[in-house]
């Protein structure tokens, strides 16, 4: 096991409401040209969750389980940025109060932190309840890879990866898949990779059963090739990121299943290995 600082590492709240779907437009305009309407981001979304297909939902960016926001933009920039996946999420008000969960993601554009809870926490949760996030994980550091930036993990689930050190040294992680820096879209140019995700295009069929795309599920671990996340979203030849799949497929040019990174390196300090049950649902149990 590596070892971590996770023992310096602050604890802190932050929260928001379940944040309702909303629409500007009727219409969401496909790679094709196409005027449709869909489902799309915000709410709860009773039947699609965490280890399920990404790909097959009949929608636009839909976000797994609970969309959690902060209309106060200053404490929602702050949940953004310090709720990690694995953190664990407790409601404090309405006729689910005090039920737990954990975050599975961030996604960027709607501002949405995402949060997984069970069925029957799911059927008494109501628009506007209030999440309490337990925020921790950022300024995690690996000992002996302080070139590695780690990011948006919670220390616990991190440990639960069964992260080894290869024979040349690497840092192996296990992950479904490996993607290609050309097929990164939507994000790519972000000033930090600290808050949100960045897509994965889907345009290509042929692309998209060459590299595993067509199976990947809520929750995946990926590995990104030649794709700096450090310092904002970039190309660097020789780099790694590794990132959990957050949201669905998209019918938009330039965008697909969304990836929050938790690990970053500029060097090809980080290896994958090929693992199917390489999504965060197994390591946290739910699946």
């Amino acid at each position: 096991m590596v070892k971590t600082n996770k023992e310096n590492l602050v604890m802190q709240s932050v929260g928001g409401k379940v944040h309702s779907p909303i629409v500007s437009s009727p219409y969401r305009i496909s790679r094709e040209g196409e005027p449709m309407i869909l489902p799309a981001t915000g709410g709860i979304c009773y039947n699609v969750k965490i280890g399920d297909s990404c790909m097959k939902w009949v929608g636009d960016h839909i976000e797994p389980g609970v969309s959690v926001r902060n209309e106060n933009v200053a404490e929602n920039t702050a949940m953004m940025l310090l709720a990690c996946i694995g953190n664990t999420a407790k409601i404090v008000s309405g006729d689910a109060k005090g039920a737990t969960g954990f975050v599975t993601g961030g996604h960027g554009g709607i501002e949405h932190t995402l949060v997984y809870f069970d069925d029957e926490t799911l059927e008494k949760l109501s628009l506007d309840d209030k999440i309490l996030i337990k925020a921790y994980g950022q300024g995690l550091k690996i000992e002996n890879f302080e070139d590695i930036t780690c990011m948006n993990i919670d220390p616990e689930l991190l440990e639960k990866f069964d992260i080894r050190i290869s024979d040349e040294g690497c840092l192996e992680v296990p992950v479904v898949t490996e993607i290609p820096p050309y097929l990164m879209g939507s994000g790519v140019g972000s000033s930090t990779a600290f808050s949100g995700d960045y897509d994965i295009m889907t345009g290509d069929k042929e692309a998209n059963e060459k590299y595993g795309i067509d199976k990947l599920r809520f929750g995946d671990l990926v590995l990104l090739r030649d794709c700096n996340n450090c310092f904002g979203r970039d190309y660097l030849k020789g780099s790694v990121t590794i990132g959990v799949v957050v949201h669905s497929d998209c019918i938009k040019a330039g965008h697909g299943p969304g990836v929050t990174t938790i690990l970053s390196c500029p060097t090809s300090k980080i290896k994958g290995r090929i693992e199917k049950n390489a999504n965060i649902a197994y390591y946290l149990g739910i699946k």
